[in-house]
């Protein structure tokens, strides 16, 4: 069994590849793509990389974990990255700011929050009125953890500014080991370190966010204004790989689909990739398809405006674009 440190120093890995480089690659085209945090949340991707489905379609990607929106936003709007992975939070702040070259987002892969509310004790009882007067470890403000977090408790009446203490100071990915060691009551995590900290004895899950939360618009691929504009058979190339990612993950079982990804996993026991990935399967997380409708934009427009971080309201035909993923159904 690995510690928390061990699988967060595989998480925050610089640069992951989806293959060996061969001869063959000569005619592939070069893609570097940016993802938020290198999770078992994003299996779909990970499939697509493992299965060659990325090759198939012309592609050579280069995977690099950004670890943060605001990073991986950073690197698309510099040109280090071709295409970002993150909270479509990210687009709507630098669209807002005034870039004139923004992120569009082309293609949506999750549907439901992937983080979970973990304790120290079972509590088969639990509600979310139980978190007043607590202290919980939680996300950066402005990010979809945090602000899906949010949501949760005002939807069951509870003030997040004054009915407990959420603490966030704590930098992504390092919440797990401090809530270990610390004096919090609980706190928010992604897989792997939920089941990790369960694994250790130090903590267990209480409950889903993306469960609670309901249907959120979590997590979709962007290319900047200008790219898109530049290669848009590129564009749809990637998003049927994703697809057919998608595909995958929908039709085959957990166990099944943990075994195709455990390379990007190297550091996570195959049993536990299974229970992970059951886990995010039993709460549907994941898209049938990739398309990013203008109702689920306009929900987590509410959710922004709620958290206080969007002042004015966004257009959805500027920010989002459904050509591709429209394209990538009719080649299932």
């Amino acid at each position: 069994m690995l510690p928390v440190t061990a699988l967060f120093a595989t998480v925050t890995a610089l640069s992951l590849t989806g293959c060996q480089k061969t001869e063959s690659d000569r005619d592939l085209v070069p893609v570097t793509l940016n993802e938020v945090a290198h999770s078992i949340f994003y299996a779909p991707q990970y499939v697509a990389i493992e299965l060659g489905y990325f090759e198939d379609e012309g592609i050579d990607l280069t995977l690099v974990n950004g670890a943060g929106a605001d990073k991986v936003m950073t690197a698309l709007i510099s040109g280090d990255a071709d295409i970002g992975f993150m909270g479509s939070e990210a687009s709507i702040y630098t669209y807002a700011q005034g870039a004139q070259d923004y992120a569009v987002n082309f293609a949506q892969l999750t549907q439901r929050a992937g983080n979970f509310l973990v304790g120290h004790t079972p509590d088969d009882s639990f509600t979310w009125a139980k978190l007043k007067g607590t202290k919980v470890l939680g996300g950066r403000a402005g990010g979809m953890p945090e602000m899906v977090f949010e949501y949760i408790l005002k939807k069951n009446g509870i003030d997040p500014k004054n009915d407990l203490t959420i603490d966030q100071s704590i930098n992504f990915g390092l919440t797990a080991p401090a809530f270990s060691s610390g004096d919090a009551d609980y706190t928010v995590e992604f897989e792997p370190f939920a089941t990790s900290l369960e694994l250790e004895g130090k903590g267990v899950v209480i409950a889903s966010l993306g469960t609670d939360s309901g249907y959120v618009p979590y997590t979709a691929y962007c290319a900047k204004k200008s790219y898109l504009a530049d290669h848009p058979e590129l564009l749809q190339r990637f998003t049927n790989a994703i697809q057919r990612g998608l595909d995958y993950v929908n039709t085959h079982s957990a166990e099944e689909i943990a075994k195709i990804i455990q390379p990007q996993f190297k550091e996570t026991p195959i049993e536990n990739l299974t229970r992970i990935t059951e886990r995010y399967k039993n709460q549907d997380t994941w898209k049938t398809d990739t398309i990013f409708e203008k109702e689920s934009f306009e929900l987590l427009e509410n959710i922004l405006e709620e958290a206080g971080e969007l002042k004015e309201r966004v257009p959805y035909e500027d920010l989002v674009t459904t050509e591709f993923a429209k394209k990538a159904i009719t080649k299932k």
